[in-house]
């Protein structure tokens, strides 16, 4: 069988937008969920990378009946020590008549998130607050966080990336995706729900899926191979689409509901303001914490975000 360009582990919500390109600009690939379903059109294999609880060498069947593919996209979290040793040496080891030299092992692209750079949403309020706070001091204060920056070495999910890019991997850690049904305005009654909880808001950084499928694409296709070059073996990339939105801008732009009356958080950010001191909106920088900064990115994979700036769709 010819060797795909990319396989796609776990195709999920980004993999709607990562597909129809891949599609249409007739790029080999394939791509697998937990139960083989159509996505985007597209028939997807039936697999699951669970080695906690795979017998090795189910594991190691289930990885060999894959196809062999250039770049191995990952999708899903993996975390803690020896996940990712575990699928980049058994994907390679069973696919030799294409990884027999080290110029032609697959290259693993793990997809991942910012709050790398923070303490994370699942880190108790105590731990947090310590997290963030070290994390701040580390960068003496200054707002601006972009991928060199200091990141919480005790997540999980930083653990088993450091050992994909220690294996010659890469990382694209993602901030907030939006695009298709995963809409910023639907947010507002899950994250802003009280008066109290507003006034903590400060800064949000997105991405569209559209511009993750089209990083994605212009990593497995280009042809100066700048993988090789400081652009993808062993790097780490944040993603963002370049803007840093202010919480309370968006909510105050969100203000009219469905209906045409004024939503409760809309009232809520202009008190806020009053109490705060906050003249207008956005506020700056320095009031927002971290503000992260993904020029990087994009300069070296000499592509500029399409869907920046607009989160009303």
């Amino acid at each position: 069988m010819e060797q795909l360009t990319v396989l796609i582990l776990g195709a999920g919500w980004t993999s709607t937008f990562l597909i129809p390109i891949l599609t249409t600009s007739s790029i080999p690939f394939a791509a697998t969920t937990t139960t083989g379903r159509t996505v985007s059109g597209v028939p997807t294999i039936r697999f699951k990378f669970d080695p906690a609880n795979t017998p090795e060498e189910e594991l190691r069947s289930a990885i060999a009946a894959l196809p062999a593919a250039k770049y191995v996209l990952i999708t899903f979290p993996l975390t803690g020590n020896g996940p990712s040793k575990t699928l980049i040496e058994m994907y390679n080891s069973t696919h030799q008549s294409h990884s027999s030299s080290t110029s032609h092992k697959a290259r693993f692209i793990q997809l991942g998130s910012t709050g790398i750079w923070g303490a994370g949403r699942t880190t108790a309020a105590a731990d947090k607050e310590r997290v963030e706070r070290e994390l701040a001091e580390k960068r003496g204060g200054d707002p601006w966080v972009n991928r060199h920056s200091p990141i919480n070495e005790a997540n999980p999910r930083v653990i088993a990336e450091k050992e994909l890019l220690e294996l010659g991997g890469c990382v694209l850690n993602l901030s907030g995706l939006w695009g298709g049904e995963r809409k910023p305005v639907n947010w507002i009654g899950r994250v802003a729900a009280t008066k109290e909880a507003i006034k903590g808001k400060t800064s949000l950084h997105m991405i569209h899926g559209e511009d993750i499928a089209r990083a994605v694409v212009k990593i497995v296709t280009n042809e100066e191979d700048k993988w090789e070059n400081g652009g993808g073996k062993g790097e780490r990339w944040m993603l963002t689409d370049g803007f840093v939105y202010d919480w309370w801008a968006l909510l105050a732009g969100w203000a009219e509901g469905e209906g045409g009356e004024v939503r409760e958080q809309g009232r809520w950010v202009r008190e806020l303001m009053e109490e705060e001191g906050v003249r207008a909106l956005p506020r700056g920088m320095e009031m927002l914490g971290r503000c992260y900064d993904s020029r990087e990115f994009w300069r070296v994979w000499g592509l500029v975000p399409l869907r920046a700036g607009v989160l009303n769709e």
